[in-house]
């Protein structure tokens, strides 16, 4: 298996600097900064946690990113690699260099030793490996988007909720991140006032071509070129804004209506290199995402408007821009206030501790604290926490009670899921719905058409 994610074209990549930051201070920024617990719960563990041997399936460039990061954490041991392109595979291995290689995913799940599978291959093929690796008895983090279709994801999402005894995680990083986190409850909170629209962009003059000296690799390489198998930008790039943005608008959309065109990167390729969607939400309330392989202006950011402010996003920081006849929240009179024409705005800051704490000793506003952990890491770690959490708990229950009252147990298993320790991540409905709604926008794009959503196609049987 493989993952071709190209280092050079992070999709999670935000634009960097300190210019933006200095104009947003300039429109008026005020730091609201995460609190230490996260607003409604904790998003990671400080405490001792119980190694969970990990293999990895699929061995591309983003795989090493994800083998990087285990690395950083005492408790994800990498003991087995799998990859059918023996290349890929020799380069996982200098990052963990213990593992058992095998090309056949297979034999990793047969693997007594693996007690947890992280799955980077391509897209198109998380289907099998996924149910595969729930029936051999493994916990599952399952990169996004977790399928390339509905039906497959569909498939994937049953898998997930008949096996509840294991955990299943999709890589929609942003869910485990504690900026992130804060902010859903922020402004889950209502400090929009009433919700109008939403604008997402992905924009990043680089190409999607992975080079290859012999032809029938670099076809492989490049599924994401191939409708058949890609979801094209807003699948394989903008799943992780559009998963946010429902996330924080709190619903399911109802019809997408999309457009797109090949302007820049005319080399064969069959998906579009320019797309713009948009998403319509109950209430009237629009998501408006736009993504360019030709063009880097303003790189990645979501804006989020409402009748009391709007909210903007960008690498893990976010500005709130009130309007003039907003309520007072209270803490503002604490936080950096600049000016830049009519605007006053407020810097959401990542990382930090209490809103309250927004002053010096000087009684000058606080610098905004970076939170140091990345995103991949709250994922990943909360991928292991939560393993370790359900496994020891189901192997418990099965020690002192009848293994045979599957209710008792998925009782047993739904009360550990509410329990403090255990950290939010994404889950396999989170997983679903992203890829219904990112799946079917792709096909809106594709046939410049609006598409109505199917409420049973975010249903199991």
């Amino acid at each position: 298996m493989k993952s071709d994610r190209m280092s050079d074209l992070n999709r999670r990549e935000f634009l960097k600097g300190g210019s933006f930051a200095t104009m947003m201070m300039l429109m008026g920024g005020i730091p609201v900064n995460a609190a230490e617990d996260a607003a409604d719960g904790a998003t990671s563990y400080t405490g001792e946690a119980t190694p969970v041997n990990v293999g990895v399936i699929g061995c591309g460039p983003w795989a090493r990113e994800l083998l990087k990061t285990l690395s950083t954490l005492p408790n994800g041991p990498v003991v087995a690699l799998c990859d059918n392109y023996p290349a890929m595979l020799r380069r996982a291995g200098t990052l963990a260099p213990n593992a058992q290689k095998y090309e056949d995913y297979k034999q990793l799940l047969a693997d007594k030793n693996v007690q947890a599978v992280v799955i980077a291959t391509p897209t198109y093929l998380h289907k099998d490996i996924a149910i595969d690796a729930l029936k051999a008895g493994k916990h599952v983090y399952c990169e996004a988007p977790m399928a390339s279709s509905i039906e497959d994801a569909r498939a994937i999402a049953k898998a997930a909720q008949d096996a509840f005894q294991l955990n299943f995680q999709v890589g929609l990083q942003s869910r485990a991140d504690r900026q992130i986190y804060y902010l859903a409850n922020f402004i889950r909170s209502g400090v929009l006032g009433k919700p109008l629209k939403a604008r997402q962009q992905f924009h990043k003059k680089q190409s999607w071509r992975l080079p290859s000296p012999n032809p029938e690799r670099e076809k492989e390489i490049n599924w994401r070129l191939d409708r058949a198998l890609s979801l094209g930008l807003i699948g394989e790039l903008g799943v992780h804004q559009i998963d946010i943005g429902s996330w924080y608008l709190n619903a399911q959309p109802l019809s997408a209506t999309g457009f797109g065109s090949l302007v820049q990167w005319k080399d064969g390729r069959e998906v579009p290199d320019n797309v713009f969607v948009v998403l319509e939400y109950p209430g009237g309330v629009f998501l408006q995402f736009e993504a360019t392989l030709g063009n880097s202006f303003e790189s990645e950011l979501s804006v989020f408007y409402g009748t009391d402010c709007a909210v903007m996003m960008r690498d893990r920081r976010a500005w709130m821009f009130k309007e003039a006849d907003a309520p007072l929240l209270g803490w503002e009179v604490y936080a950096r206030k600049d000016a830049f024409y009519n605007e006053s705005g407020i810097a959401l800051g990542a990382g930090n501790t209490k809103q309250e704490a927004q002053k010096t000793k000087d009684d000058e506003p606080a610098e905004v604290v970076v939170d140091e952990k990345s995103p991949l890491q709250y994922a990943l770690g909360a991928f292991l926490k939560n393993s370790d959490t359900l496994g020891s708990g189901v192997a418990d229950f099965k020690e002192n009670f009848d293994v045979s009252d599957t209710a008792a147990l998925k009782e047993y298993v739904g009360e550990l899921q509410k329990e403090k320790s255990w950290l939010p991540a994404a889950t396999w409905r989170d997983g679903l719905d992203s890829t219904v709604t990112v799946a079917t926008a792709n096909q809106a794009i594709l046939k410049a058409e609006r598409i109505v959503f199917k409420p049973e196609w975010y249903e199991l049987a």
